[in-house]
Parts: structure tokens; C-alpha cells; sequence
């Protein structure tokens, strides 16, 4: 028998000396050496790494471009983190492009952080949140079969995840919402209230148009400056539904682009564009803007709006120019048809005529010449003021035009009305 498991120490001394041996017999066991640490009041991070040691986050690192050849040195103010893999991919093409379901996979959006001088469109819209659009809002629908119409927050939720699929390691921003023309209305119980009695809860409202973009920070670009970045967006307006009959296909507008990180003004190409986007159900509308986002040119429509800081208008030539443009909205319509179309009114052109020497960012050179580049984001910045269904249509209609003075200036012979 153990005499020491036995008997009990007669002081603390032999106390002490029984409990190390005991200790020193079970270490010894193993040949390992073991150090107690203290880990009150410390995190998992600091129990699992010694004082001297040092943890990094990982760092995830995000294309600066899609199908956007790498830039020089001169244009330093352009973002280049390097691609996960250094083949060459045509970034706008998705392998599986015949997806038929919404991805229901949750969106992570970016806090728009910087300080916007102006939103993408003014005109008599006033700004809005998805957050509002999903719990704020009633949902209109066709009134003689009551089939729901796909609203505007649904629309804006089935981009953001087309978007997601197309660009799965980029950042999003959050959409910039626009909204106009709100349509009013009360629940039944408050249908003897006066207006000024109405409580919130008894108050319906929706929107006839809204307008979105959807901005992706880290694909971006210079032309003659300044920043473009890469955006999505689309337009509804209720105004063009006959919601008074049966549910039939509906009306969207949809586009991706540039935005003028300057100004906030929107660049459109044609092939970046739909202008009468006609969808069943939220599946289809999914389909159609992936298969816009696969087909647009990025790489081609920043060729385009970089040529137009070769060419530049004089002070006559420009004059011409607004001069015909206030004549044209009058021609005989048989002499309008043998003309190029422009589709900006005299507001527009009268604000053109403004900018071009007061614009800090666009107006004349010293000299009164003005590149076509800058007239191009004199007619966007005018077509903020435009009404949001007809937005995007002027847009379109503003590179459209820009291209064609540029031909005009080469010896084409189409636009030269204009200049002449």
C-alpha cells in the first residue's frame, strides 16, 4: 500500500512538496513542454497567439475591370487590382446564360459613401428608398382580371440579382431610386375623413414612374478626365400599361452603362439599351437583363466616347449647331424625315446654350473651341431635366447625335445639316 496516498502531510511545506511530485510524475509522462497562460479577459484571437505574433485579415481582392484592357501609367487614377487569373476573359459573357429563375441568393449592397453632387436625373422627381417601395407602397394591378402588375421594387430586386450573377466579386452600391407623378389613396374605414384628418395608416400611395441605377464603384475608367464607372438601372412608368384591362406583357426600359462620376451624368450605347423591354412575369425579366448586360461592349462603347475628345467644334460651328437644333423642332414634316433625329426640345437646347460658357466642367476653351466630348455632357446634363420615361430614350439619342457630328466633321454628309 501507497503510504504517502494514506497519510495526510502534517504541515503545508510537505503539502506543497507531495502536490509538485505529483506534478512532476505526470509531465514527465509526456515529453512535451507546457506553458500556463492566463486567459481571463482575453479574446480566441490573443489565447491563440503568442505577444510577438502578428494576424493579417485576408484580403480579397476585386477586378478593376471587366473586358477592359489594362491602362498606362498616365491613367494612374483608374483602379488595377489584379485579376484572380491571368487569362484574358470577356467579362460581360456568363458560361450558363440560359438561366430561367431568379437567383434567390441574398445581395450584399455597399453604402453609397460618396458625397453625390447631383442625382442622375432632376426634373420633378424626388428620391426614394427600396426599403419604402417594399413596405410603403401598394402594388397596382390589372383591373379586370386583378392579375398584379411586376412593381417597382420587384423590378429593382430582379436586376440587383442579375447583377449579382454577372458580377459575383464586385462591389454593389446600393440603387439610386427616383421616383415621380405618386398616385394617392385610403383604405375603405377612411373614406368619410377629411384630408387633413387622414391618419398614415389610412393613406395608400404608389408611383406611376421610377428610375434606378445600380452603380459598380470598381469597374471604372478616364475619358478626357474624367471618371466613369460602370452602371446598371431601368425605367417603368404605369402611364404606359393599360392597367385598366387584362394583364398583358409589360413595358420596361433597361440599360447598362457609364456614369460620369463629374457630373452624374449617364452614358448609353445602343447595344447597352432596350428601350421596350416586354416581360411576362419576373423570370423573363431576369433572362432579358442578362442578356443585355452578355451582349453590351464595354470595351467598344469607352472606344467610341474617347474618340470624341479628338474633334472639336469651333465657336461658329457650336452656334450652328443650337441654332439648328431651336429650327429643327419646327420643320415641315416632310423635311424632318430627310434629317437625323434629335430628340431634345428647347429647354434643353436653351440650357446647352447656357452651360457652354458657364458649365465649370464642359464649357468652351479659351478659344470658344468646345470637343465633342464636352457637348456630348452638355446634351446629358441638359436631359436631367427630362421627364423619367423619356430619360433614357434622350440619352441614347444624345451619344447617338454626338457620333454623328463627329462623322459630320470626317465629311459625312448626314449630319451636316446641323453644322451648315
Amino acid at each position: 500500500m501507497d503510504i504517502k496516498n494514506k497519510i495526510k502531510p502534517a504541515t503545508l511545506e510537505e503539502a506543497f512538496e507531495v502536490e509538485s511530485l505529483k506534478l512532476s510524475n505526470i509531465i514527465g509522462k509526456y515529453d512535451t513542454d507546457l506553458e500556463l497562460r492566463s486567459v481571463s479577459g482575453k479574446s480566441i484571437r490573443d489565447i491563440f497567439l503568442d505577444d510577438n505574433e502578428s494576424f493579417e485579415d485576408a484580403e480579397v481582392l476585386y477586378p478593376s475591370k471587366m473586358n477592359i484592357p489594362e491602362q498606362s501609367t498616365s491613367e494612374s487614377n483608374t483602379i488595377n487590382n489584379k485579376p484572380e487569373s491571368l487569362n484574358v476573359v470577356q467579362a460581360f459573357l456568363v458560361p450558363d446564360s440560359k438561366v430561367q429563375n431568379v437567383s434567390h441568393t441574398p445581395i450584399v449592397l455597399a453604402e453609397n459613401g460618396e458625397n453625390q453632387p447631383s442625382p442622375f436625373i432632376i426634373a420633378n422627381t424626388s428620391k426614394a428608398t427600396l426599403h419604402h417601395l417594399q413596405n410603403d407602397c401598394i402594388i397596382p394591378v390589372f383591373s379586370k382580371d386583378n392579375e398584379k402588375t411586376i412593381a417597382h421594387q420587384e423590378f429593382i430586386e430582379v436586376v440587383l440579382s442579375a447583377v449579382q450573377k454577372v458580377f459575383p466579386y464586385h462591389r454593389i452600391n446600393s440603387p439610386e431610386i427616383r421616383v415621380s407623378h405618386q398616385i394617392k389613396g385610403r383604405i375603405p374605414s377612411a373614406i368619410h375623413k377629411p384630408v387633413k384628418e387622414l391618419l398614415e395608416h389610412e393613406k395608400t400611395i404608389y408611383y406611376e414612374r421610377m428610375a434606378f441605377i445600380i452603380k459598380l464603384p470598381r469597374i471604372s475608367d478616364l475619358v478626357n478626365g474624367n471618371e466613369l464607372s460602370l452602371s446598371i438601372g431601368g425605367v417603368r412608368s404605369y402611364n404606359q400599361e393599360n392597367l385598366y384591362s387584362k394583364k398583358t406583357l409589360e413595358r420596361f426600359k433597361f440599360f447598362i452603362g457609364y456614369q460620369n462620376q463629374v457630373c452624374m451624368n449617364m452614358c448609353i450605347s445602343t447595344d447597352g439599351f432596350v428601350e421596350d423591354m416586354r416581360v411576362g412575369n419576373s423570370n423573363d425579366l431576369y433572362s432579358k437583363a442578362l442578356e443585355t448586360m452578355e451582349g453590351y461592349n464595354a470595351e467598344l462603347h469607352l472606344m467610341e466616347m474617347k474618340e470624341l475628345t479628338q474633334d472639336y467644334l469651333s465657336e461658329h460651328q457650336f452656334a450652328t449647331l443650337i441654332g439648328r437644333a431651336r429650327l429643327y423642332q419646327h420643320l415641315p414634316k416632310s423635311e424632318k424625315q430627310n434629317i437625323p433625329l434629335l430628340n431634345f426640345n428647347d429647354s434643353h437646347i436653351n440650357t446647352m446654350a447656357k452651360d457652354y460658357y458657364e458649365d465649370k466642367n464642359f464649357c468652351r476653351q479659351r478659344d470658344g473651341r468646345i470637343n465633342l466630348w464636352d457637348v456630348y455632357n452638355l446634351f446629358t446634363q441638359a436631359n436631367k431635366s427630362s421627364y423619367i420615361d423619356t430619360f433614357l430614350d434622350r440619352n441614347l439619342n444624345a451619344f447617338e447625335f454626338s457620333k454623328g457630328i463627329q462623322k459630320a466633321l470626317n465629311g459625312n454628309c448626314d449630319y451636316q445639316w446641323f453644322l451648315n
